[in-house]
């Protein structure tokens, strides 16, 4: 508000691409300590149903895990909006095996259940995973893989209704309600916990926002 350059639609703009501790720093001016929830405007009972009818494209988001969890979301995009309709969800740990990357593209394949998916959106460093999807025909495209720009991305275009999380997607709601900065580090860090389903949703809001 201090910046007379800025036009009001732009002002609203950059209110809008905010939120949290991000929007009480840049937007308001206060200095305050990144900590407790990264995605503090979430409310797990306003979650929507799948909507009704055809969608218009279909994308999956990947994050890649052996021993840590790994998590795909897919994608539905209908009049401009894109909905994370189905999810999956795999803890090695927690189930005492790990997973091959033959065994996750079947996953995939499972989850894509027989429609077309434009591009398969992969964690950057998940380099023999890349190669399998690509030998089995997927179309895929490494992440853009900016926490602090992606977190403010997938902000923006959740308080914006371009991204909607659909119910039955309860691994990713559940992150949701442990996400939280750490107030520990320095600079502004997220806990390495509980990001998984946060990480994949990041890197699809990176490519609906490029």
């Amino acid at each position: 508000a201090d910046n007379a350059a800025l036009s009001d639609r732009v002002r609203q703009r950059y209110e809008r691409m905010f939120q949290g501790t991000f929007y009480q720093r840049f937007v308001l001016g206060q200095w305050v300590a990144a900590e407790g929830l990264v995605y503090d405007f979430i409310d797990p009972a306003e979650l929507p149903p799948v909507p009704d009818g055809p969608f218009a494209q279909w994308r999956i988001s990947c994050d890649y895990g052996t021993r840590n969890p790994a998590s795909f979301g897919l994608w539905g995009q209908k009049n401009g909006v894109w909905y994370r309709i189905r999810e999956f969800y795999y803890d090695a740990r927690a189930e005492g095996r790990q997973m091959t990357d033959g065994e996750y593209v079947q996953a995939l394949t499972r989850l894509a259940g027989g429609r077309d998916i434009e591009r398969v959106l992969v964690d950057p460093s998940a380099a023999s995973f890349i190669e399998t999807l690509r030998r089995r025909g997927w179309r895929v495209e490494k992440a853009d893989n900016d926490v602090l720009a992606g977190i403010r991305t997938t902000a923006e275009l959740l308080r914006r209704g371009r991204l909607v999380i659909c119910q039955g997607c309860a691994d990713a709601l559940r992150e949701f309600t442990l996400y939280c900065w750490d107030e520990k580090a320095g600079g502004d860090r997220v806990k390495k916990v509980h990001d998984h389903a946060m990480d994949d949703i990041r890197y699809f809001a990176a490519s609906v926002a490029a």
